[in-house]
């Protein structure tokens, strides 16, 4: 067991500690703070990480003494800091991993993504999705529950048509032409694609074959509003919250910008590719 999910462990039996001393059930618990039951019982049972506002806003529910709050937050501190495993989260469940996503982008605002491989999650089709999370299945193990997690990635996409969001995504041009599902699901996932460029509160970049890059597009991130940033490896996560961290990655998200195609271009760029695989599939 890796040191992250020990500590997650830890922390979710310390919380339904306090939750039980303040005599209140799970649903109870979650009425008070808006939740579905089950995040209670997710986190508690240490199938999903609690953010640290999941945590305040527990302690806030709870009663928490000021120093039992300084205690979790030392805890959740200590978590930030270590790199979470891939393989780690994947085996916990294809479907939690969702469900922690999907609560940090219900708190937040502000999406900057870039993402060198595959296309982004919140822009995925089903049937894109079932083909990537079935690859993530074979390379990382984990529960056959690929019918679930697309469920909640989809669910995940409702937050692009709140208007109090804004989303600016970016993607190479290379990641259209990756075949990571047969040429009626590339189509598809396009077709999605297109039609994400019309809503109002979204960007949507992509990084033509020609154009001079200002780096290597080396791996994805997230930046969460200016307060984290998720960056994954093949291996690891790394989730960075030091102001300095934060400031690099915006820095090299605004020059991936300032070189990308947006409105007609970027729609140009998706029809060419479109084009291309209605060509396979009538070859």
């Amino acid at each position: 067991m890796s040191g992250f999910q020990q500590a997650r462990i830890e922390l979710g039996a310390r919380l339904r500690q306090l939750r039980e001393d303040a005599q209140l059930s799970g649903k109870q618990l979650a009425a008070r703070l808006g939740w579905q039951p089950s995040k209670v019982s997710r986190i508690e049972n240490a199938r999903q990480t609690a953010s640290e506002s999941d945590v305040l806003a527990w302690g806030r529910a709870v009663g928490a003494a000021p120093d039992v709050m300084e205690e979790l937050l030392a805890v959740m501190t200590a978590m930030d800091e270590q790199y979470n495993s891939w393989r780690q989260r994947h085996r916990g469940g294809l479907t939690a991993s969702q469900e922690n996503f999907r609560d940090l982008e219900l708190n937040t605002r502000l999406f900057r993504v870039f993402e060198p491989g595959i296309v982004i999650g919140l822009l995925q089709t089903s049937e894109y999705a079932r083909h990537i999370f079935t690859k993530v299945r074979r390379m990382y193990g984990g529960a056959d529950e690929i019918d679930s997690a697309i469920r909640v990635r989809m669910q995940r996409q409702e937050v692009l048509y709140d208007r109090n969001r804004t989303f600016h995504f970016i993607m190479p041009e290379a990641v259209l032409h990756y075949r990571l599902a047969p040429p009626e699901v590339m189509r598809g996932q396009l077709d999605r694609l297109l039609a994400v460029t019309s809503l109002p509160n979204v960007e949507f970049g992509v990084l033509p074959f020609e154009a001079l890059l200002p780096s290597a597009p080396l791996n994805g991130y997230w930046i969460y509003d200016s307060r984290m940033v998720v960056a994954a490896t093949r291996t690891k996560e790394l989730i960075l919250k030091s102001p300095d961290d934060v400031d690099f990655y915006v820095k090299n998200f605004e020059e991936y910008r300032e070189v990308a195609a947006y409105g007609d271009d970027a729609r140009a760029i998706i029809i060419r590719a479109i084009d291309q695989y209605a060509k396979q599939s009538t070859a």
